[in-house]
């Protein structure tokens, strides 16, 4: 079972209330689809629980969820806060944007107001030393421009350790030669250096790799939240999850975003380069971030949705050869219970 969040690797936090599951302080279910999530407090996102963990979990958080008091829901969505702290997210059917709205809103809020702390004590720090006759601004700035924001796993094993300064410079190109149509390009660093509590720094000249299909997709979800550090309204959520949809799927997003080499986009002044990520609107790299998280989360399923079918061979096999033989009379009474709790269920 996985204590910490795999995107920012902070504690997620422990609770004594869901006895199958006590890892989390906030979890979102989804009973029907069988999906269970812990939602990181530090960075708001939502960590995807591992199969064989959520299925008493999740009827754990259904029955509490049904019995709590302070609760409120909508057609789709409910939120529940326990008096022992816990809080539970019900999934039920929603609204994709209503649903964004949930899972993004708050997370994109949180992370505006940290960018905004941290700009506000790093020019404080640059005004007392500069106060004092050292000039900091510059060096205060771009220390944080060198720090390792995502270290991806290229096709071929190798592992490319991408800076902030690096990240800013990912561009997303149409490629009609490539499968998907588009393609990655992601400037990375082969080694770090570092700096104990300052955290870990790239080292040596920086190179360019090529990324596409499933593997362009998860560099850039590790990406772009850092990219994206001002984070975004509800509005502008809305306005994503619109683009995503027109786009007909998160993958085929990447497809229409992709832009040709030397292609203009608007910018405050003057057209920029619309081939940089961190030259796009806004709105757009937020419905790319969110895209790139839906189709990992996808594509996780898919895998897990063959794990499945493979364990149902192996108990149809199984199934198959106890037909055969003498059954005792408690084991037929507990299939039968079995196959009574489940049409219950269906119910």
């Amino acid at each position: 079972m996985f204590k910490a969040c795999i995107f920012c690797q902070r504690s997620l936090g422990d609770n004594e209330v869901v006895e199958n599951f006590p890892i989390g302080r906030r979890l979102a279910f989804d009973q029907e689809r069988g999906r269970l999530w812990v939602i990181c407090d530090r960075c708001r996102r939502w960590n995807l629980s591992p199969l064989e963990e959520r299925w008493e979990a999740i009827e754990e958080c259904e029955r509490r969820f049904r019995d709590s008091t302070r609760r409120f829901s909508t057609d789709n969505i409910g939120l529940a806060r326990l008096s022992e702290g816990l809080e539970l997210v019900r999934i039920g059917r929603p609204q994709r944007r209503e649903f964004a709205a949930w899972r993004y809103g708050k997370q994109f809020l949180k992370r505006r107001i940290r960018t905004l702390v941290a700009m506000g004590a790093k020019i404080a720090a640059a005004t007392g030393m500069a106060a004092a006759g050292v000039y900091a601004f510059g060096p205060l700035f771009a220390q944080g421009e060198e720090r390792i924001i995502a270290r991806i796993k290229s096709d071929d094993g190798r592992k490319l350790r991408v800076t902030l300064k690096d990240a800013k410079k990912a561009k997303l190109v149409r490629a009609p030669d490539r499968a998907d149509g588009w393609m990655l390009e992601v400037r990375y660093k082969l080694e770090e250096r570092d700096w104990g509590i300052l955290g870990r720094y790239g080292k040596g000249k920086s190179q360019t790799e090529e990324l596409e299909g499933p593997t362009a997709i998860r560099a850039a979800g590790l990406m772009l939240p850092k990219v994206n550090a001002f984070g975004g309204s509800n509005t502008q959520v809305r306005d994503a999850v619109t683009m995503i949809e027109e786009a007909r799927g998160p993958e085929l997003l990447f497809r229409v975003a992709a832009a040709n080499p030397g292609e203009q986009a608007p910018g405050f002044f003057f057209p920029v380069d619309a081939t940089r990520i961190v030259r796009r609107d806004a709105t757009v790299r937020l419905a790319l971030e969110m895209a790139a998280h839906e189709e990992t989360e996808r594509r996780a399923f898919e895998g897990e949705l063959a794990l499945l079918e493979e364990a149902w061979r192996e108990a149809e096999e199984i199934a198959a050869i106890a037909d055969r033989l003498l059954i005792p009379e408690s084991v037929e009474n507990w299939i039968r219970r079995q196959k009574e709790r489940l049409q219950l269920a269906d119910r």
